[in-house]
């Protein structure tokens, strides 16, 4: 359920940009100005509206902290302004002087990125206010830009319908094709994908009417790679912004059609459809620390909604059930489950090999490879990891894990233990990643490992077979 319970009128011309911090939300528009406003009951900052754009103001974002807000506009500079009081800065000025479309933080607020109508992106020093590196799309106009959470590269999106993926050394690392008519705007998940590497997950819209997810590769030394997941459908007129909720379970959309969309990520499902602007949604923001959700358009309004996150997700309600439940499941429960963990290429094999909820259960890396003849190491570890997920859920909410149960490098239930040289027993895939960064020190006692060698330790995997199966009865 979205609730609409405020809406902002205060600009006087079209609603650019919306973005929230942990405590303020800020808007900016065609009418030159910010304006800030508190989360606690909407009402404007004393400070606000910031003035001192001369021209149309495209795009505002916060600093991690939210303690700095950057503004770009077409009078081709950025301006850094103090959240907390509205003083200004610095005044960044793109060296070209092109009306600048979209500024962004890194995550760690070492860089603010600029890019601009003629193709240029700048990354600033937010600590100097100086320029550190500059670059350019090849073709059209910079619109879009979004971080990876670890800061190690950022995306743009071009009115020409390329995606570039760039390094914090402003070296393009990777260029896609992305929408025919141009991007609008694109936006990374803070929450990282795993299953042996890191994926990240993407989505970018644009004048195509089309809301496209990617997954962004990072693999050491070898660069990044960018893979089309899925379009996501409902809009009939172009899609002009896209942002994803905190947790990276939420999409949600703008468009010229009107319409507010919200879909699940991980089925593509739409959970709602909101239509109460008059005119062009030119923006949308979950907020980061409560359930906010906020949309501007050119009718001049920010409508603010909260969001009810206690009803289970459309197709993810299967999840949640009991023990009991998923032993119980059938092949098709298990296929909506399939679908709701992000699997459903897997749902034929599983169908194919009839496996319900009693199997699911007692998968093992084993049958993955040798029955099922899943191949990939990394996709059997993501089918793993899933179902480990499902098995600790069916354990007592209220069981206290033994400390000697834990990983000391994971504080996770160990499924694998096994003894280092420091007499130790770890998580044995966390102890072997320890190892493979090049540390010879015990996690323990930072003193040197004598040996990396790794003993199994049976006894204590019994111990923790026996301890679950106890919970889960």
């Amino acid at each position: 359920m979205a609730t609409l319970i405020h809406t902002v009128a205060d600009h006087s011309d079209d609603v650019n940009c919306c973005a929230f911090s942990s405590s303020c939300l800020a808007t900016c528009s065609l009418d030159k100005t910010i304006r800030v406003y508190s989360l606690n009951n909407f009402t404007e900052l004393p400070y606000s509206p910031l003035k001192g754009h001369t021209y149309a103001v495209h795009c505002c974002c916060f600093s991690p902290s939210g303690h700095v807000l950057a503004s770009c506009s077409t009078d081709g500079t950025t301006m850094v302004w103090d959240a907390r009081d509205g003083q200004t800065l610095a005044v960044l000025e793109q060296p070209s002087s092109s009306p600048v479309r979209v500024c962004r933080f890194s995550p760690g607020s070492t860089y603010l990125v600029s890019g601009a109508a003629d193709g240029s992106v700048v990354l600033w020093n937010v600590q100097s206010f100086k320029l550190y590196r500059s670059g350019n799309v090849k073709d059209g106009s910079l619109v879009a830009c979004a971080f990876s959470p670890n800061g190690n590269f950022f995306v743009t999106g071009s009115s020409c319908g390329d995606l570039t993926v760039w390094d914090d050394k402003m070296r393009c690392l990777y260029n896609e094709k992305a929408h025919d008519l141009g991007v609008t705007c694109c936006d990374i998940s803070s929450q990282p994908i795993s299953d042996g590497s890191t994926y990240f997950q993407m989505a970018s819209c644009g004048q195509d009417n089309q809301i496209k997810l990617w997954l962004i590769l990072c693999a050491d030394f070898l660069g990044v790679e960018l893979k089309y997941r899925c379009t996501l459908n409902g809009h009939t007129a172009p899609v002009l912004a896209c942002a994803f909720s905190y947790d990276g379970q939420m999409l949600v959309s703008g468009s010229v059609d009107k319409c507010v969309i919200i879909y699940e990520t991980s089925t593509g499902s739409t959970l709602h459809t909101l239509s109460q602007h008059t005119r062009y949604v030119t923006t949308c923001a979950f907020a980061p620390c409560s359930p906010l959700l906020a949309t501007g358009s050119m009718d001049k309004t920010v409508n603010i909604w909260q969001l009810d996150l206690k009803q289970p997700c459309a197709g993810n309600t299967v999840e949640n059930e009991s023990k009991v439940a998923v032993e119980e499941w059938s092949e098709d429960d298990v296929s909506a489950w399939l679908c709701a963990q992000d699997l459903a290429d897997f749902v034929g094999l599983f169908k194919m090999n009839n496996i319900d909820g009693k199997e699911l259960l007692n998968l093992t890396k084993e049958s993955l490879t040798n029955e099922l003849k899943i191949g990939s190491l990394g996709l059997r570890s993501k089918v793993l990891q899933k179902i480990e997920e499902l098995r600790m859920k069916m354990i007592s909410p209220s069981a206290t894990i033994p400390d000697e149960f834990l990983c000391p490098i994971t504080r996770e239930l160990m499924k694998d233990p096994v003894i280092a040289a420091d007499g130790y027993s770890y998580e044995k895939e966390a102890m072997e990643n320890w190892i493979s960064n090049k540390r010879r020190s015990s996690p323990m006692t930072n003193l040197p490992l004598p040996s990396l060698t790794l003993t199994p330790n049976r006894t204590l995997r019994m111990a923790i077979g026996r301890w679950r199966e106890a919970q889960q009865q």
